[in-house]
């Protein structure tokens, strides 16, 4: 008989992971007219600002694994969510840019660890047989608050010009997550106190307890870089780089080279639809524990969109790219998260999880950082040519090597 897929522990982090990225994306478009505004800040100090947020986010996720593998999974979790949240209450504080270039830098520590601890715990709630395909409807979460929270957060302020309101809007929409994440029950942690009661009772009645085992691992780079996985994350880094490069420099790009001053927000609007309709029509093969071929499907996709958007500079080639590599990431990254928690052992997950998305992040910074470069030395056009060609070669890599290295260390 087919486990149940839907129970209540799996909508509440479902629930709880579109608050936490309804919260961040609601503001994301926002900040840097903010600082503009408020401060009279100039764009490469916006840029230093908002990039120390990212920074810390990297940095935090691999301790963050470590953390929720180790210690009590729904503690680990409240802590980081209750920062996350409080958080926002420090923009509407931050009376001065250094102040709100200190609270928006360390924001990024709690976002990093939630992001790690939550999809850790929805793994932690699913019924084994249905972890793959509920992984990725897990992102959908994510998705649908990408596709609606940017729109919500502009409408609200052309409509009012009024940042205070945004902030505690952001406030309490985290603030609503934190409270349904707080009613998530975790198996996992229920099984940890049973057996620390067997093992203090064990102890208690043996002649030489100091035998008895540390329930706390020793710490070692294992516990916080999924080493079985290297393999995946070096290719998940070049495919992170050619999103970073899209995201950040697609309206410059569309502005110099297309004559385009408009249509970005459309562009994304179709860059999600992709992502969800991938998601929802990639589930069957991911529940089936194709996952290998789901991720081939999706790095091919994602290679044709980034191709055709430099290829053809036009309306055709650029909406059609959005749909493009919107099913393509959409196929490709549960599929790889999935992948990379397959080689993990139990006790690992939340450092599998950690290991992907710091070589997504780490993807993302270096698109940021040498496609920055590459425009201003060479020009947009090249720049993006360049990205077409790291997702390709993202692409043969995988193909080549990855999907067998997978497979041989596969453990389920």
């Amino acid at each position: 008989m087919k486990e149940k897929l839907w129970n209540g522990n799996y909508w509440k982090v479902m629930i709880a992971n579109f608050t936490l990225f309804f919260a961040f994306y609601l503001l994301t478009p926002l900040l840097p007219l903010y600082l503009s505004e408020q401060f009279h800040a100039t764009k490469d100090v916006i840029g230093i600002v908002l990039s120390g947020y990212t920074v810390m986010a990297l940095l935090s996720r691999p301790f963050s694994g470590y953390l929720v593998d180790t210690f009590n999974r729904k503690r680990v979790l409240m802590w980081c969510f209750f920062l996350f949240f409080i958080f926002f209450a420090g923009y509407l504080a931050a009376s001065t840019l250094l102040l709100f270039t200190i609270v928006r830098t360390l924001h990024g520590i709690p976002f990093g660890s939630v992001t790690v601890a939550n999809s850790t715990m929805a793994i932690d709630v699913l019924p084994s047989s249905r972890r793959n395909e509920g992984i990725g409807y897990y992102g959908l979460s994510n998705n649908l608050a990408m596709a609606i929270a940017p729109s919500i957060g502009l409408i609200l302020y052309h409509e009012t010009h009024n940042f205070q309101l945004l902030f505690w809007l952001a406030l309490i929409i985290a603030g609503l997550g934190l409270c349904v994440d707080a009613t998530v029950k975790d198996r996992r942690d229920e099984g940890m106190r049973e057996r620390r009661n067997e093992n203090s009772s064990t102890a208690k009645g043996n002649l030489a307890p100091s035998s008895s085992r540390s329930l706390v691992p020793t710490p070692s780079l294992d516990r916080f870089f999924l080493l079985k996985g290297w393999m995946l994350a070096v290719n998940m880094i070049f495919f992170g780089f050619c999103f970073g490069v899209l995201s950040n420099y697609l309206a410059i790009f569309c502005k110099e080279v297309m004559g385009r001053t408009g249509g970005t927000g459309i562009y994304f609007a179709l860059l999600s639809v992709g992502l969800i309709a991938s998601r929802l029509q990639g589930s069957k093969g991911l529940r089936e524990g194709k996952l290998a071929r789901n991720a081939a499907e999706g790095v091919v996709l994602s290679s044709l969109g980034y191709t055709l958007f430099v290829a053809m500079p036009n309306d055709f080639g650029y909406y059609v790219s959005a749909l493009l590599i919107g099913l393509g990431n959409g196929h490709m990254w549960p599929a790889f998260q999935n992948m990379i928690i397959n080689v993990a052992e139990h006790s690992q997950r939340g450092t599998a999880n950690s290991t992907i998305l710091v070589s997504w992040d780490v993807g993302m910074g270096l698109g940021v950082l040498l496609g920055g470069v590459v425009a201003e030395n060479v020009g947009y056009t090249a720049a993006f040519w360049m990205t077409a060609a790291a997702q390709v070669t993202g692409a043969i890599l995988f193909y080549a090597k990855t999907r067998y290295d997978f497979e041989k260390k596969r453990l389920r």
